[in-house]
């Protein structure tokens, strides 16, 4: 197997450029790679330019949705779109909409911060967020940079959590809207990481079914917060539905201390998703 298709670069919370990103892929032994920045394709041209002879790169994007728990509340479970058509106008006025609110978002999170006392600034946040918007992983850096909290996983897991002091609430896109919206633009969608994290208690057996029925193409099995009942698990409830199992490590770069390559989708499931899909893979 070598395919990785869940990669970030830092055209969304990764730090790598395309050239990084493909000299990493290139020392680990993949050819192919699934590009899949946040609710954004604005890295898919930069990408395609950097694509050396031997590699290709499925363009898609991680989706930020979320899905309702039994008690109503909503939790974020992660959508990951591939060979789907950028410029389909649903999708376009989604991430712009989503693009305004979290710029306005992340800037208020650091103003609060600031307020508090944090020793951080809002021009530092923009100059490590650079060409993407300011997000809470961008700032979870500036304060590990400012010496106010030890490490990102210390941010999130305190300061910058869901529902915490600083949060600032978004109005997130719906699992079963993105589905649609991935699929109408002739997409292949498939559930990141299905059993991290708080989508876990959400995306039950049934929940899944359901999607299934709505459009959903897959679930990413093998991935760096599964263990192995998980993919187990996991592994039987795509076989039952016939969807396509994906592996992949949700590279980061620096952010994150996941190694590219380290999980890995099977070579006939990437043929299976270029076949259903609107696009064709960047080659060169």
């Amino acid at each position: 197997m070598t395919a990785d298709l869940h990669v970030h670069t830092h055209f969304s919370d990764g730090t790598d450029t395309p050239e990084e990103l493909f000299a990493a892929a290139r020392a680990a032994g993949l050819t192919t790679v699934g590009l899949t920045d946040h609710d954004t394709s604005k890295g898919w041209a930069s990408v395609a330019e950097a694509v050396p002879a031997g590699m290709r790169v499925l363009p898609g994007a991680e989706f930020s949705t979320k899905h309702p728990a039994p008690d109503g509340s909503l939790v974020s479970v992660h959508l990951l779109g591939y060979l789907f058509d950028a410029a389909d106008a649903a999708i376009v006025g989604e991430w712009q909409r989503m693009t305004d609110e979290r710029t306005n978002r992340g800037t208020r999170i650091v103003e609060k911060l600031i307020d508090a006392g944090y020793g951080i600034s809002l021009d530092r946040v923009r100059e490590i967020a650079g060409p993407s918007n300011i997000g809470r992983p961008h700032i979870a850096r500036a304060l590990v940079e400012s010496g106010a909290i030890g490490s990102v996983g210390e941010a999130f897991a305190g300061l910058l959590d869901d529902g915490g002091t600083f949060d600032v609430p978004l109005r997130s896109t719906s699992l079963v809207e993105g589905i649609e919206l991935i699929a109408n633009a002739g997409g292949v969608p498939v559930l990141a990481h299905p059993r991290a994290r708080a989508a876990a208690a959400v995306l039950t057996v049934d929940v899944i079914a359901g999607l299934a029925d709505a459009g959903l193409a897959g679930l990413e099995v093998r991935h760096p917060d599964h263990d192995d009942a998980a993919r187990a698990e996991l592994a039987g409830i795509a076989a039952d539905l016939g969807l396509l199992q994906t592996g992949s490590s949700d590279y980061h770069g620096r952010n994150k201390t996941l190694v590219i390559g380290q999980e890995r989708t099977s070579d006939e499931v990437v043929e299976q998703i270029i076949d259903r899909g609107a696009l064709a893979p960047f080659t060169r």
